[in-house]
C-alpha cells in the first residue's frame, strides 16, 4: 500500500526540491487538462467576458502592467 504524500511531508524539502516538486506536480495536471470539463456556469463567464472583450478591446491594461502593479506593491 502506497503512503499518500501530504505537503507537511514535503517540507522537509529545500526550496529548490519543493519548486521542482510543483513543477512536476503542474505538468500531470496539464498532460490530463483535456479531461478537466467547464460547468454551464463558468461557459458562461468565459462566454461574457470574451463578448465584453469584443466589444471594448482597449479597456483594461496588458499583462505587464497588471504585473508591474502587482510585484510593486
Amino acid at each position: 500500500m502506497k503512503k499518500k504524500l501530504t505537503a507537511t511531508d514535503t517540507l522537509g524539502l529545500s526550496i529548490p526540491e519543493r519548486i521542482q516538486l510543483a513543477e512536476d506536480i503542474w505538468d500531470t495536471v496539464a498532460a490530463e487538462a483535456e479531461s478537466v470539463e467547464l460547468t454551464e456556469g463558468e461557459k458562461k463567464i468565459i462566454d461574457e467576458r470574451l463578448e465584453a472583450y469584443h466589444q471594448n478591446p482597449d479597456l483594461g491594461s496588458p499583462w505587464e502592467d497588471v504585473y508591474k502593479r502587482t510585484v510593486s506593491k
